[in-house]
């Protein structure tokens, strides 16, 4: 028997990912920049034995669905080819935060599972190569697996699409204020999402355009520059949800609540107050701020009715072994 623990953050991406030139590889449309999350994390414990007679997989404490499952499956059947290792695993995954409601559980999820497992089949894999081996798994987990701002270069192939970081958390102090507004799992998951996404006439002027909007991001990140990082993120945000709307079929992930967030967020920000959204696969509306500004704009956004729940995160770091649980 052999073992591993891994722990992973989510990211939320301010440059996003959607849609594959290459499903099966998961080499995206464009590329993607974000900013891990801390605090909120998935902790993955790995282990492989002789006596397990098929994969197994228990999600916040319980079995998982068979196409989580399948999911994990298939990622592993990756990780053992590459070992040269044919026993099977069982696999117990936590989230301390709320699971398939556009918050990237499955970018944290399938990060720690990628360390994990490499770690308990004995894989000395540098970051790049981790990060190639999460992208398999769930395109965004690529970029959970360096930390604080991370850059996910497209790539022309399974070498050169890879994620790595273009900053430390503590070259810029932002916070995602995140507003909750539904804890329900998504009816329609990324994964199938990018594959709607070529169906709308909206996409090639998307993609067309992201050079532009990756390298205001990366310059505004870089120079802390929170007046053009709140402008392309939120142009980023809404076209990534114009070609969902737009696909087919077509994605509407909002409620009522995430437009009410949106137009609040705007109005700070011309009242003075430095704050702005995005929104990934879901309902729930992320609020990047400086750091200064959070419990101004926590306070303020459990004021709007539809507000579940406010949780709070800084700069995360990289996806990480949990030290003294390999057997």
């Amino acid at each position: 028997m052999t073992s591993a623990t891994a722990i992973a953050n989510p990211n939320i991406a301010f440059i996003k990912y959607w849609g594959n030139r290459d499903h099966d590889l998961r080499i995206p449309s464009t590329g993607s920049i974000s900013m891990n999350l801390a605090g909120l994390e998935t902790r993955t414990k790995v282990v492989f034995d002789s006596n397990n007679a098929a994969d197994q997989l228990i999600l916040n404490g319980r079995v998982a669905r068979a196409d989580a499952l399948e999911r994990v499956r298939v990622h592993l059947n990756l990780i053992r080819a590459r070992a040269g290792i044919g026993l099977f695993a069982q696999v117990d995954s936590v989230n301390n935060f709320p699971t398939g409601t556009g918050i990237a559980s499955s970018a944290s999820g399938f990060a720690a599972l990628t360390l994990a497992a490499c770690k308990a089949l004995g894989l000395d894999l540098d970051e790049p190569e981790l990060s190639r081996l999460a992208r398999r798994g769930s395109g965004s987990a690529s970029r959970s697996i360096p930390g604080g701002f991370v850059e996910w270069q497209m790539g022309e192939d399974d070498e050169s699409s890879y994620a790595y970081s273009i900053a430390p958390g503590e070259h810029w102090s932002l916070v995602d204020t995140i507003a909750v507004l539904s804890t329900e799992h998504k009816h329609t998951g990324s994964r199938q999402g990018h594959i709607f996404a070529d169906s709308s006439m909206l996409q090639p002027a998307r993609i067309v355009s992201a050079p532009e909007r990756l390298y205001i991001c990366r310059q505004a990140i870089l120079r802390r520059d929170f007046d053009a990082l709140a402008d392309v993120i939120e142009l980023d945000s809404n076209m990534m949800h114009a070609v969902m709307m737009t696909s087919n079929p077509p994605l509407m992930y909002w409620l009522p609540a995430t437009i009410a967030v949106m137009h609040a967020v705007r109005q700070w920000r011309k009242s003075g107050i430095p704050a702005t959204y995005t929104i990934d696969a879901g309902p729930n509306v992320h609020v990047i701020s400086p750091a200064d500004q959070a419990v101004q704009v926590r306070n303020k956004l459990e004021a709007i009715p539809g507000v579940l729940q406010v949780i709070v995160a800084q700069v995360g770091g990289p996806a990480r072994y949990l030290l003294g649980d390999q057997s």
